[in-house]
């Protein structure tokens, strides 16, 4: 079943980054949902996002990701492109 998900999210990557609706996905707005469809960003590392910015605020940056627990600068510079810190 895992496996299944796996093809399922990759599939929704893969059709989403076509269509440009990755593009844009807001830091500050996305769901825990939204959010796992970023490369690398799995439901925990998600969550964990979700989680700093009701904590802390929205994000001022892109930059501010690396201090969410399972965000470090590989993983960072692979979504770079893809997310926005939008109010």
């Amino acid at each position: 079943m895992k496996g299944l998900r796996s093809l399922v999210v990759a599939w929704l990557f893969v059709f989403f980054l076509a269509t440009g609706a990755l593009a844009g996905t807001n830091l500050n707005t996305a769901s825990a949902a939204e959010l796992e469809l970023l490369p690398g960003i799995g439901p925990k590392t998600a969550q964990a996002i979700v989680e700093y910015r009701k904590a802390h605020g929205p994000f001022k940056s892109i930059d501010e990701l690396l201090k969410v627990k399972g965000i470090g600068s590989k993983k960072l510079e692979k979504i770079r492109p893809l997310v926005t810190v939008e109010d």
